[in-house]
């Protein structure tokens, strides 16, 4: 039984959570949470505990029956989030994939890395690269040949095409759609329903169809 700590809470961690539940051979432990008061509970419905802050996860990673997944996203502070992540120092071997059971995977014609959640329905096409902690939300499609660096998160529905090259960090919004071969700069996010039909440089925020930078990040 491969015990998990989720850091994060509502949100991801909870569509984490519901995954782990499905998954045969894992026990979630709780979340660990930097907001939420230790001992209180997260989620409406099923309640998950906040565990600890992540000031204290070395005692956790000193553990090696303890598994992780990360659940935070940047939202406009993805440079800075994607920092963070990296100090903690979980090893990638550490960390677990989270897959729901509907999602689509071509098994032997992809490369996932460690720490990537696929919510339900989500797909990968062919000759993908999705590198570690990735998140792809529901009904989200990935095209052939296309690229996810590190901790990239693809929201509810949207749709990347073929040959694409999306850079670390980066959130590409619900219902948003990147055209074939364009590349999506580091930590850069794309807006709900943005339609991408030309690269995007690094720390920038678009939006609107055809999406236009509407602001660069001051990093």
């Amino acid at each position: 039984m491969k015990k998990i700590i989720v850091l994060g809470g509502s949100g991801i961690g909870m569509i984490a959570s519901s995954i782990i539940d499905k998954m045969t051979g894992y026990e979630l432990l709780g979340f660990v949470n930097d907001v939420v008061p230790v001992g209180n509970t997260i989620g409406k419905y099923k309640k998950i505990k906040v565990i600890d802050k992540t000031e204290n996860i070395q005692k956790y990673i000193t553990d090696e029956e303890i598994y992780f997944f990360n659940g935070f996203v940047g939202m406009t502070r993805e440079k800075e989030v994607y920092e963070t992540l990296q100090k903690l120092g979980i090893p990638k071997e550490r960390y677990v994939n989270l897959i729901d059971p509907t999602a689509i995977v071509p098994w032997d014609y992809c490369s996932i890395g460690q720490g990537v959640l696929m919510a339900p329905l989500s797909q990968l096409s062919s000759d993908t690269n999705i590198s570690d902690n990735c998140m792809l939300l529901a009904n989200t499609f990935i095209g052939h040949d296309t690229f996810l660096d590190q901790y990239v998160s693809v929201a509810t529905n949207a749709v990347i095409g073929a040959n694409v090259h999306v850079g670390k960090a980066c959130h590409i919004g619900s219902n948003a759609t990147i055209r074939e071969k364009v590349k999506i700069g580091d930590f850069s996010l794309v807006g709900m329903g943005a339609v991408v039909l030309k690269d995007v440089p690094e720390n920038s925020i678009v939006a609107g169809n055809p999406a236009r930078v509407i602001k660069t990040k001051n990093i």
